[in-house]
């Protein structure tokens, strides 16, 4: 088992930047894949970012590519998202998961934290 709690959303105007953690605690935290996905209102869940156990390889949406930065920080247990030129359309709820592979399917993961909002103002 493992649990995640995301933090580091907030209100920001556009252009600017925020960075969220997810802080890991259970069964060994280097063995998973990670990856965070948002959902806005009305919308379905969508992927954002991926990272593998290693920190070797990543894979982004092309909505947030050049934007968004994932890594991990395996001796911390704590996996981050650093968002910079933040737009509107970038408004959700961001949420952290964990799995043994790593897809850009939300159902490929099996432990996910309680979400954090970020919120961007125009």
């Amino acid at each position: 088992q493992v649990q995640l709690v995301e933090s580091g959303g907030g209100l920001v105007q556009a252009g600017g930047s925020l960075r969220l953690s997810c802080a890991a605690s259970g069964r060994t935290f280097s063995s998973y894949a990670m990856g965070w996905f948002r959902q806005a209102p009305g919308k379905e869940r969508e992927f954002v970012a991926a990272i593998s156990w290693s920190g070797g390889n990543t894979y982004y949406a092309d909505s947030v590519k050049g934007r968004f930065t994932i890594s991990r920080a395996n001796a911390k247990n704590t996996v981050y998202l650093q968002m910079n030129s933040l737009k509107p359309d970038d408004t959700a709820v961001y949420y952290c998961a964990a799995g043994p592979v790593t897809t850009t399917v939300p159902i490929s993961y099996h432990y996910w934290g309680q979400g954090t909002q970020v919120t961007v103002s125009s």
